[in-house]
Order: C-alpha cells, then structure tokens, then sequence
C-alpha cells in the first residue's frame, strides 16, 4: 500500500494582537487513540493553535499534484464518543494546496487532524499527526492582591505577591485555567473563590496579572482545563 505524504499547516485567525507560536510536541502514537501519525520527519508540522470563541480557524496544507482533486476533512476528536467527528471539508487544488476553516461552537481543548480521502475503495485514507487547538471564550475580569497579601485563600493557599493564580465561583480549587490576553498566554490553578464584582467571571492574583498585562478589569480570553 503506498503511503502518501500530507503536509499540515493551520493557520489561525488572530484576535486581539497576533498569537505566539506554540510548538507542538509530535508523537508516533497519539493520545486519543486514534490512527497513528506519521513520522515526524515526513511532515512540516507547525506550531499549536489558539483561537476566541467564535473566530474561524483556517488550515493549509500541501500534497501532491497527483492528489488534485481529492477530498480533505478536517476532523475533530470528541473524547465522550471517542470517534473522530468531521468539522470542515475542502477539495484539493491543482498544484496540491488545500485551505479548509472551521469556526468551533465550544471553548475547551481539541485534538484536530487532517484526512486525505481514499483514492480508491479498497485504498485507506490518510491522517495528519494530530494538532491540538485552544478555544477561549471571552469574559470579565479583575485582579486582586493589594493588602490582602498574606492571608490564606479560600483553597489554603498564602496569597503572595507571586503566586500565580485565579479566582472562580465554583471551578473545584486546583483547576487549571488557560488565560490569553492581547498576545500573551498563561496556565494558572484556581486558588481562591471570587469575583465579588458584579459580571465578573475571574479574579486574577496580582502575579497572573502582571505576567499578562493585565492593568485593569477589562475582558480576556479564559478556558478551564479539564
């Protein structure tokens, strides 16, 4: 059977300023479970992928002339029917390109891949390495610290000038959160209970803060990690 070479690029729509590159680890065996991914050595394989709720998500990639023509799915993992669900679909171009977007309906982490469909119906399709993508949803935040440094959180943590970490009504202590904000990204356990600010979802510590340039209360991208 002859395997045929896919190359994968997304390309992600901005938001707010432009997206740091994330790189990607690559696998022989993804973690889904799904069909294994090529060598990684046959792809150019690029980067992560960050996005807002409701923003597309636009994918390019490149395969032979021969395959004009075909027929490329972009494909999601759902993890509660651990099946592949198709998101987006684009025929290849003459000179080999495909460009396919998607606009995703929940925030949250997502495995996606593309799929190169059979050239014949005893040929098998073939599947990109698996590229994950983060879908923040935006909203209302504040940040805290100032003369509260010192005491102990809600979830026994020491509130200090560096702790790392965010608010939230009911997320269970511990919960990691993926914040983004103008350009910057960062990863943070909740720590506490709050906002006590009417609308307000989060309440970033003063470290969370000032590692996104968050000067004031104003609206992020926020996602909790589960």
């Amino acid at each position: 059977m002859t395997i045929r070479i896919l190359r994968f690029l997304p390309v992600i729509a901005a938001f707010g300023a432009c997206l740091p590159a994330t790189a990607g680890a690559q696998a022989t065996s993804p973690p889904t479970g799904g069909s294994p991914a090529l060598a990684p050595s046959s792809f150019a394989l690029s980067g992560g992928g960050q996005v807002l709720l409701g923003r597309a998500v636009r994918f390019r990639g490149t395969l032979d002339r021969g395959d004009a023509g075909r027929a490329v799915t972009i494909e999601r993992f759902d993890p509660l029917s651990s099946a592949w669900v198709p998101e987006a679909a684009t025929t290849v171009a003459s000179d080999g390109s495909f460009v396919a977007s998607w606009r995703p309906r929940h925030s949250g982490r997502h495995q996606t891949r593309a799929v190169l469909a059979r050239d014949s119906a005893a040929g098998a399709a073939t599947a990109s390495p698996e590229l994950p993508l983060t879908v923040y949803r935006r909203a209302l935040a504040t940040w805290y610290g100032p003369g509260l440094f010192g005491r102990r959180t809600a979830c026994g943590t020491r509130l200090s000038r560096g702790l790392l970490g965010v608010a939230h009504r009911r997320l269970p202590c511990g919960t990691s959160v993926a914040l983004h904000y103008r350009g910057r990204t960062l990863v943070v356990p909740v720590v506490d209970r709050g906002p006590f600010t009417p609308g307000a979802e989060w309440d970033l510590t003063a470290a969370a803060a000032r590692a996104l340039g968050f000067a004031e209360s104003g609206r992020l991208g926020a996602v909790a990690l589960r």
